[in-house]
């Protein structure tokens, strides 16, 4: 996961005015990537929706609605968010619905897909009664994926998400507007090329009967190196192929790509056979993927075990003893009180955090375009009491 810290505007009197642990958006990264995605979506002629799951720093919709269609909900909360935040376009999708949801959510939506036939049956005709103007989906299964991770693989075998081509017949075809599948991974136009010519060949000859069709995310488009003229190719030739065909990507983690840091501060040093650093935040409840995925977080100015004359482990501060970022190594020794970046956490990071063992959760705060600081907000006792009763 290479960052582009070149492009960083962070400076150590901006360090200066931030408190810690905290995650630090920086505007114009983030813009530059919402560009990029604007660009796919007017040269190819397709929409494109933020996805809440990846990215829910609301308080930054009001730059990005400006460059996207809309966003994308996976239960009553977030459409919630997105129709009261965001506005657009609110398309919502659930593993599993729950009866008392079907209203508000149909209310929030413009487009409600459902994962099984099931679920479409049961669930319908209710959906339209609420919002006659919904479009209704069905997400489906290619049964075809390149993901990197099988615990991110939505087409592993055994998959409860989406269904399959064998499973679908004309009655159910009849009761919805559109298709939605969802494959990727943080992969490239080409994986999204097999996924496509798998669904095609499953499901392509529904396609004249529906309105729409929705390509998912982990869509990797703001990465460096991803191949943007490739995607701009691809999805031209599908929509060519099938002219009466609206068509959508969600991506999230794309919006929130290298758009900012999560910022610790060295709370002490221990030696037990290498040298540990203890910083004020924590792998466990503030950086959950480095341990799920897993991956190897980037640390600003920092090299591998050995690269660089002084190595350490970067440990979290709860009593979990895995909690540990990974071990690197620096120019010069570290200090109590020096300040160590985790490049690249503001996607899933922030909306996949908690409060384990009491630690604060990390503040927020944005780096705007004109070089002001904004804390936006700082936690504390009241946060962690409040989400246990």
């Amino acid at each position: 996961m290479k960052t582009t810290q070149k492009t960083s505007r962070i400076t150590p009197e901006i360090l200066d005015q931030l408190p810690s642990p905290v995650w630090l958006l920086e505007e114009h990264l983030l813009e530059a990537n919402l560009k990029m995605l604007h660009q796919v979506k007017e040269q190819a002629g397709v929409n494109i929706l933020l996805a809440l799951k990846g990215f829910a720093f609301w308080h930054k919709y009001n730059i990005i609605k400006y460059y996207l269609d809309g966003t994308c909900a996976s239960g009553l909360h977030e459409a919630r968010l997105g129709a009261e935040a965001f506005g657009g376009e609110v398309h919502t999708y659930s593993p599993a619905y729950k009866t008392e949801e079907i209203d508000p959510i149909a209310h929030l939506s413009h487009h409600m897909v459902f994962n099984s036939p099931a679920q479409l049956d049961q669930f319908a005709d209710q959906a339209r009664a609420a919002n006659p103007q919904l479009s209704i989906g069905l997400r489906v299964n290619p049964e075809h994926s390149a993901s990197p991770a099988e615990q991110y693989n939505p087409c592993a075998p055994y998959s409860r998400l989406g269904t399959l081509s064998k499973n679908i017949n004309e009655a159910i075809v009849n009761n919805i507007n559109g298709f939605h599948f969802h494959a990727l991974c943080e992969q490239d136009a080409e994986a999204l090329e097999g996924v496509i010519e798998a669904f095609e060949a499953k499901f392509g000859h529904w396609l004249k009967d529906v309105e729409w069709v929705n390509f998912g995310g982990g869509h990797h488009i703001t990465r460096d190196g991803y191949d943007r003229e490739r995607l701009m190719e691809i999805l031209r030739a599908f929509r060519l192929r099938h002219p009466h065909l609206a068509v959508y990507l969600e991506p999230g983690e794309a919006v929130g790509w290298e758009t900012g840091s999560l910022i610790a501060t060295v709370l002490d040093i221990v030696h037990n056979g290498i040298d540990i650093a203890l910083l004020d935040t924590s792998a466990e409840a503030h950086m959950p993927d480095t341990l799920l995925m897993p991956y190897r977080a980037e640390v600003r100015d920092a090299g591998s075990p050995g690269e660089k004359p002084h190595t350490y482990r970067l440990a979290g501060n709860t009593c979990l003893a895995g909690d540990i970022m990974g071990d690197y190594s620096f120019d010069a020794p570290l200090q109590i009180g020096d300040r160590v970046i985790f490049e690249d956490q503001m996607h899933y990071t922030m909306v996949k955090a908690t409060t384990f063992n009491g630690i604060p959760l990390p503040s927020i705060a944005i780096l705007r375009k004109n070089g002001t600081v904004e804390i936006v907000r700082e936690f504390g006792y009241e946060d962690f009491k409040g989400r246990l009763g």
